[in-house]
């Protein structure tokens, strides 16, 4: 008997930990198996329901023909109407000077004086010489009358006439290019010397512009200048008036092309009143090469590329259906569609990026 009660208890001493073991395990197998299945079917269904209500709100615009302007944009630059280095013309000191930079002058105004004392003086002793010739002529002339003189003395009295009025006027001269004037309405751009300094004969010493007018050079392709004229009305634009357009208009096309490049230099004007377009600026012309009156024209927005592959999106029956389709001119912020839709469909112009073939639409 008490052999039998020691292998029971060392039995159940060595069973005891394996069932209890068992016996918290089995409720954590039953939970996996009876409540996992429920929310995988669960959320299964809500995906499926998912992908069949699911719609995008999108915005639309009805295709109609619309004018559009073949246009090609080409760089350029700005210069003066007119730029004028004026150089002197005597050597000398100069004197004075009657301007600052930025002043605005008039045609023949007074700039600066070189040398004009002694050139005055100069000229003031060949009017003295000239009219003292000019009077010993007149009296020489009396006294021939009188048969005083003869014709040989008068005639030596007229060659000295002549001499005196050929020193007046090279005296004249002198003293006129001592005295600097502007050729045209224009600016002093820049001052290159000082009052009582000494210049050189040719030396540079004032800087002139006429902006009241905007000369933009641009050198046009040879495959666009068949399409432009002169007289042609034009749209400038000027990178530091960001928004603003100018009018201009073609003023000169090169008769010869570069043979470097290919291209004609072609001359824009553009009146410039206020003076804020200056020479230097960086300004983009826009030549119209023609016009096409009943063109389907989309925002350049509402295009896709994928691929290489262009598509549209447009709406029908409240589903998006893709379109491949082919391109022409460019204006802006527009693009001509040739080929793969039509007057009356309807472009999805926004959302189009998040739908896909067949995707359900709202149009708001």
């Amino acid at each position: 008997m008490q052999k039998t009660m020691r292998f029971l208890f060392s039995f159940y001493r060595l069973i005891l930990p394996a069932l209890l073991i068992l016996a918290g395990l089995s409720p954590l197998f039953g939970c996996s198996s009876s409540s996992g299945q429920e929310p995988r079917e669960a959320s299964q269904e809500t995906s499926r329901e998912s992908v069949v209500t699911r719609r995008v709100n999108v915005t639309v615009q009805e295709i109609m023909p619309q004018e559009m302007r073949d246009v090609v944009v080409l760089p350029g630059s700005a210069d003066p109407w007119l730029s004028v280095n004026l150089a002197a013309e005597t050597a000398g000191r100069v004197e004075n000077l009657s301007v600052r930079e930025g002043d605005r002058v008039q045609t023949g105004q007074v700039l600066a004086q070189i040398e004009v004392t002694a050139l005055g003086a100069d000229m003031a002793r060949a009017r003295s010489a000239f009219d003292l010739s000019d009077e010993q002529l007149r009296r020489r002339e009396r006294l021939f009358q009188d048969e005083i003189i003869s014709e040989e003395e008068l005639d030596q009295v007229r060659s000295q006439r002549v001499q005196a009025r050929e020193a007046l006027r090279q005296a004249e001269i002198e003293y006129d290019r001592g005295i600097v004037r502007a050729p045209g309405p224009c600016r002093v751009n820049n001052m290159l010397i000082e009052a009582g300094e000494f210049v050189d004969r040719g030396q540079t010493i004032i800087e002139l512009v006429n902006i009241d007018k905007i000369k933009v050079q641009v050198q046009v392709p040879e495959m666009d200048v068949r399409f432009l004229e002169v007289g042609q009305p034009v749209l400038v634009m000027v990178d530091a008036f960001q928004g603003q357009e100018f009018q201009g208009v073609i003023d000169f096309i090169a008769f010869r092309g570069d043979p470097a490049t290919k291209t004609f230099r072609t001359q824009v004007v553009m009146d410039n009143p206020e003076g804020k377009i200056r020479p230097g600026m960086i300004a983009r012309v826009l030549f119209q090469r023609r016009t096409i009156p009943d063109a389907l024209a989309i925002p350049l927005s509402a295009l896709i590329d994928r691929g290489g592959e262009r598509l549209v999106y447009v709406e029908e029956d409240g589903l998006a259906r893709a379109r491949q389709v082919e391109i022409g001119v460019i204006e802006r912020d527009r693009i001509q569609i040739t080929r793969g839709l039509y007057p009356g469909d309807r472009l999805i112009v926004a959302g189009h990026r998040e739908v896909d073939e067949g995707t359900a639409v709202v149009v708001r």
